[in-house]
């Protein structure tokens, strides 16, 4: 289609980016706190905060399918827990990331659409390695959560991890929330 067939509209249209926040105590996080606070008015970005919005963990999955259906790109920011997701983000991957909608037969609603990894953790990158208190290089926790993104036909783009997100400098921290939001801006213009 020539763009001077398009309508103002789709010549317009900024990419919708769909952040889903998985974080269990978010009063007490500094680190995740500070990114999504770095992110959070970034046009063509909307939040779900999963925590506040399903304390129960009752989970609307029509209400976050319709969600994902309409976004261009998927976020799913979190610390990490225990080598992988917190337990609600966990439950959502397995209600609303199902079978004959995100994945097999039918299931492409989610194919195309690119899937960014934000997540912060406890361990400073020494820690990840043989020599490591972890035993493993980072990149392995990585294989689950990529994986998921890609059995449902999304688009993985590089992880972007802030390692020691408890001990971190000030510096550093505002650091990596001015390269978080340059990151989502790029993201939201359909450019990541």
């Amino acid at each position: 289609m020539l763009a001077s067939a398009l309508s103002p509209w789709h010549r317009t249209r900024r990419f919708m980016v769909e952040l889903i926040y998985a974080h269990p105590y978010p009063t007490r996080s500094r680190a995740n706190r500070l990114l999504l606070d770095a992110v959070r008015h970034v046009p063509g970005v909307h939040v779900r905060m999963l925590y506040q919005l399903y304390p129960e963990f009752a989970i609307d999955v029509e209400a976050e399918q319709r969600r994902l259906e309409a976004a261009d790109a998927i976020v799913w920011q979190h610390p990490l827990y225990w080598y992988s997701v917190p337990p609600l983000l966990k439950l959502w991957f397995d209600k609303v990331l199902a079978l004959g909608w995100a994945y097999g037969q039918g299931g492409t609603a989610l194919h195309g659409k690119r899937c960014q990894w934000v997540v912060t953790t406890g361990g400073d990158p020494p820690s990840y390695g043989a020599q490591g208190i972890h035993n493993h290089p980072f990149a392995t926790f990585v294989a689950p959560v990529e994986q998921t993104a890609r059995f449902c036909g999304m688009r993985w783009q590089p992880p972007f991890v802030l390692h020691g997100a408890q001990r971190v400098s000030d510096e550093l921290l505002q650091g990596a929330a001015a390269r978080y939001r340059e990151l989502l801006i790029a993201l939201a213009a359909g450019h990541a």
